[in-house]
C-alpha cells in the first residue's frame, strides 16, 4: 500500500507539537517538608483527692514513775550485856588486843567456861572475855556458845571503851605518808627502834597497824603487824562509813601511840 506522505506528515507534526506542549508545562511543586518543632506537651491538671481527716492522737495517760524496790533494811540485833561460852581448842590464847598480833596474856584450857562481854567496831572474829583484873581477847572460832544468842549482839567496846596497856618506854610514831592506788593503800611512818630486850619473843611485831577497811560494802576490822615502817593493804570503795586506821609501837610492856592515818581518798 502506498502511503500518502503529504497528508501524513502534517498530522504527525500536530501530534508531536501537542506532546511537546504537555511536557513543557511546569509540574505542581510538592510541598516542602514541615520544620520540626517540639510538639506542645499536653498539660494535665492533677486532680488531688479530697483532704483526708487528720487524726490528732489522743494524749497517752501519764505514766507513773517506776516504783523503786525498797531495799531491805537489816533488822538491828538487840544488844545483850554478855553471853556464856566455853573453849573448844586444847589451848586458847587470850591477848591484850583484838587480834593475833597483840601481846599474850593468858591461855585457857579446853572446856573452860567463859563470859563474853564485848566485840570490836567492825566485822572481826575476836571477842572480849571477862578475866578478873585484866580482860582479854580470844578468837571466837575456838569457842562455842552455851546459850542462844549472836556474837554481834554484844556491845561494841573497841576502840571506844577497852584500852590496851600503855608502854612506859616509848613514845608514839608519826605517819609520814598515806597513798592510794586503786584499792591498795600504802602508808609509811617514822621508824622507832625497839630494843631486843623489849621483845616479847622473836615473833613479836614492833609495829601494830589497826585498820577499819571496806570489803563488800561493810567495814571490817583487822590488825596488821610489820617489822618495817611501812605497809600496804586493801580497802574497797562502797561503804557507808569511812575507812580509818592507826599505828602503834609495840613492846612487851605495852603500846605507844596511836598515830592516826590520814586516810587517802584518791
Amino acid at each position: 500500500m502506498k502511503l500518502n506522505l503529504p497528508r501524513v506528515l502534517p498530522f504527525a507534526l500536530t501530534v508531536v507539537i501537542a506532546l511537546g506542549c504537555n511536557l513543557a508545562s511546569p509540574s505542581t511543586p510538592e510541598p516542602a517538608p514541615a520544620t520540626e518543632e517540639a510538639a506542645p506537651t499536653e498539660t494535665f491538671t492533677a486532680t488531688l483527692p479530697p483532704p483526708t481527716e487528720t487524726l490528732t492522737p489522743s494524749p497517752l495517760p501519764p505514766t507513773e514513775p517506776p516504783t523503786s524496790t525498797p531495799t531491805e533494811t537489816p533488822t538491828p540485833i538487840p544488844t545483850v550485856e554478855s553471853l556464856k561460852a566455853s573453849v573448844t581448842a586444847d589451848k586458847l590464847i587470850c591477848r591484850y588486843g583484838p587480834g593475833a598480833k597483840y601481846l599474850y596474856l593468858i591461855a585457857f584450857n579446853k572446856s573452860t567456861p567463859l563470859r563474853l562481854i564485848g566485840r570490836t567496831d567492825g566485822i572481826n572474829d575476836w571477842i572480849l572475855v571477862e578475866n578478873g583484873q585484866q580482860d582479854c581477847w580470844v578468837n571466837s572460832q575456838f569457842i562455842e556458845l552455851k546459850e542462844e544468842g549472836n556474837l554481834r549482839s554484844l556491845p561494841s567496846v573497841y576502840p571506844v571503851g577497852y584500852k590496851i596497856p600503855v608502854s612506859p618506854y616509848y613514845g608514839p610514831t608519826t605517819v609520814l605518808s598515806a597513798t592510794r592506788e586503786g584499792d591498795q593503800i600504802t602508808i609509811s611512818w617514822m621508824e622507832i627502834i625497839v630494843s631486843p630486850g623489849k621483845y616479847e619473843d622473836e615473833n613479836m611485831f614492833p609495829y601494830i597497824v589497826e585498820v577499819w577497811y571496806c570489803q563488800d560494802g561493810e567495814i571490817h576490822f583487822d590488825t596488821l603487824g610489820s617489822r618495817l615502817p611501812f605497809i600496804t593493804f586493801t580497802d574497797q570503795p562502797g561503804c557507808a562509813e569511812p575507812s580509818r586506821g592507826r599505828v602503834y609501837i609495840q613492846e612487851k610492856h605495852g603500846y605507844a601511840g596511836p598515830a592516826d592515818i590520814p586516810w587517802p581518798t584518791e
